[in-house]
């Protein structure tokens, strides 16, 4: 119904449709999905109809992570990636 629709992502920094707003996080909405698309329709109500109580929690309930967490993180990811495979 929505998915057509295309706004400039603040993430990626250029323009995404909703459809691809809706299952960016594996196949879980953007976290913040409702805060750029609550402009252009009633988006919350809209996913809240979409996703069960579990999946709402899991994308808009948690709490984030502090940007140095995320790089740690990206940075082990890669170092495993580099590590010769046995």
């Amino acid at each position: 119904m929505y998915d057509h629709l295309e706004i400039r992502c603040p993430k990626l920094g250029h323009q995404v449709n909703f459809g691809y707003c809706r299952q960016e996080n594996n196949t879980l909405p953007c976290a913040r999905a409702i805060l750029c698309w609550q402009p252009y329709f009633p988006v919350a109500l809209y996913l809240r109809e979409k996703l069960t109580r579990a999946e709402w929690d899991r994308c808009f309930n948690q709490q984030p992570k502090e940007k140095i967490v995320s790089l740690l993180e990206l940075i082990e990811a890669a170092k495993k990636r580099r590590e010769p495979s046995d």
